[in-house]
C-alpha cells in the first residue's frame, strides 16, 4: 500500500457516539454512524484518509463488554490487517479503557496503530464531542500510519498510551486521563506526537497474533474501612486465579487485622496471584514504603507498581492465558510488557528520595 494514501478500517463496536434515542433512552442504531458519517463534508476532506466501516451486529453498549467481544475487535483486526495502514476501534466510553488495555496485550506484535475513540455525546447532537474524536482520530491514523504502532485511545484532543488510560469523567468531554504516563500525543492546531513515547515500528509490519482473553478467573477488589475478613475471603474462593487489590494510598491495608491477612496468605499459598494497585488515580503501590504494605508483602501479595486496574486485569487473564505457572505469574506480571508500568528503577530520583525518607518513619 501507499505511504501517501493510507486506508483505514473503522471498527464500529456500538457506544454513545452513534446512538439514537429510544423510549428506553439511548440506545445503538445500525448504520446511524455510517449515514451520519456519509452526510457530513468533513468526513470527505482532502486529509481524511480513505476508510471503510465494519460495524458489529449487534451494536454493543459498552457496559455490555466481555471478553469474548474484546476476541471479536482482535480477530477482525487480525484478519484485515495486510489490508489496511491502521484501525479505528469506535467504541462506547464506560469500558473503553478495558478494552483499550486487553486489545495491548491481545495483539503482538503491532507494527500498525490501532487507536480507540468514541464520545460523550451522540454524533447527531447539535453539541457533540463525536465529529471531533472521530476526524482527528482518523487523521492521526492518516497522517502518521506509517510511525504510529501499538494501541492508543483517542479522546479531546490528546492520545493516549493504551495500558495507561482510565476514564475520570462522567460528565464531562474531557472524560479518560493517563494519570500515571504523559499523553503520547495532543491536537491543537498541529498534530504533535512525542515519538519517544512510542515504540518504532518494525517493516514490513509483522502480522499480530492473537491472544484470546476470558478463559482465566481473574477478578478485582476495592479495600476499604472496617472490611470484614470474610467479604475477601469470598473474593478469592475457588476457581479464582488473580486478584487486583485496589489498595489505600500507596499500597496499604489494615495489616493490624491477623484475619485479614490470614485470608490473603492462605489463597497465596494455594496459588492465588494478588496485585497490589494504589486506589489514588496517582502514584504506585511501594509495599516496601510503609509497615502496613510490607504486611501486604509479607503475606504473598505483589505490587503492580503504577498499573491501572484496567492494565492489571488484563494482565493478570494474559499471562494466565499463556500457561505460566503462579509462581511465574507473579514475577512477570511486575514485568513491564506493553508499556504499563513504570518499574522501580525507572522512578525519578526525587520521587525515589521522597520514599527513602518516608520508610524510615515505618
Amino acid at each position: 500500500m501507499s505511504a501517501s494514501s493510507p486506508r483505514i478500517l473503522v471498527v464500529y463496536t456500538g457506544g454513545t457516539v452513534g446512538m439514537v434515542e429510544s423510549e428506553d433512552g439511548y440506545v445503538p442504531g445500525s448504520g446511524t454512524l455510517q449515514a451520519l458519517m456519509e452526510e457530513r463534508p468533513s468526513f470527505c476532506a482532502a486529509d481524511v484518509p480513505e476508510y471503510e466501516v465494519h460495524a458489529f451486529d449487534p451494536l454493543l453498549d459498552s457496559a455490555n463488554m466481555t471478553p469474548n467481544d474484546w476476541g471479536r475487535i482482535a480477530r477482525t483486526i487480525r484478519k484485515r490487517f495486510e489490508s489496511y495502514d491502521g484501525f479505528l476501534v469506535v467504541h462506547g466510553t464506560d469500558t473503553m479503557a478495558f478494552t483499550a488495555s486487553a486489545l495491548s496485550f491481545m495483539l503482538h506484535p503491532l507494527d500498525k496503530p490501532v487507536l480507540l475513540t468514541g464520545a460523550q455525546l451522540p454524533l447527531d447532537e447539535t453539541r457533540s464531542d463525536a465529529q471531533e474524536n472521530l476526524l482527528t482520530s482518523l487523521v492521526l491514523l492518516g497522517t502518521f500510519a506509517d510511525r504510529l504502532t501499538g494501541v492508543h485511545l483517542f479522546f479531546h484532543d490528546h492520545l493516549y498510551r493504551g495500558t495507561r488510560v482510565t476514564k475520570v469523567n462522567a460528565d464531562a468531554f474531557a472524560a479518560f486521563d493517563s494519570p500515571n504516563f504523559p499523553a503520547v500525543g495532543t491536537a491543537g492546531i498541529d498534530l504533535d506526537v512525542e515519538w519517544d513515547r512510542v515504540s518504532p515500528p518494525q517493516r514490513p509490519p509483522r502480522t499480530p497474533a492473537v491472544t484470546e482473553l476470558g478463559g482465566a478467573t481473574v477478578s478485582a477488589f476495592r479495600l476499604f474501612p472496617g472490611l470484614e475478613a470474610a467479604s475477601l475471603e469470598n473474593v478469592l474462593a475457588p476457581p479464582v486465579q488473580g486478584v487486583v487489590l485496589e489498595c489505600f494510598g500507596a499500597g496499604n491495608a489494615p495489616t493490624e487485622n491477623d484475619a485479614f491477612l490470614d485470608v490473603l496468605r492462605a489463597a497465596t499459598e494455594r496459588g492465588v496471584v494478588i496485585v497490589a494497585v494504589p486506589q489514588p488515580l496517582r502514584g504506585t503501590a511501594d509495599l516496601d514504603l510503609y509497615a502496613t504494605g510490607q504486611g501486604l508483602a509479607n503475606a504473598g501479595v505483589v505490587s503492580g507498581y503504577d498499573m491501572t486496574t484496567e492494565a492489571a486485569l488484563a494482565k493478570l487473564y494474559y499471562l494466565f492465558e499463556q500457561g505460566h505457572s503462579p509462581e511465574e505469574v507473579r514475577q512477570l506480571v511486575q514485568n513491564d510488557l506493553r508499556g504499563e508500568l513504570t518499574p522501580p528503577e525507572d522512578v525519578p530520583p526525587a520521587l525515589g528520595r521522597t520514599r527513602r525518607r518516608l520508610a524510615g518513619y515505618r
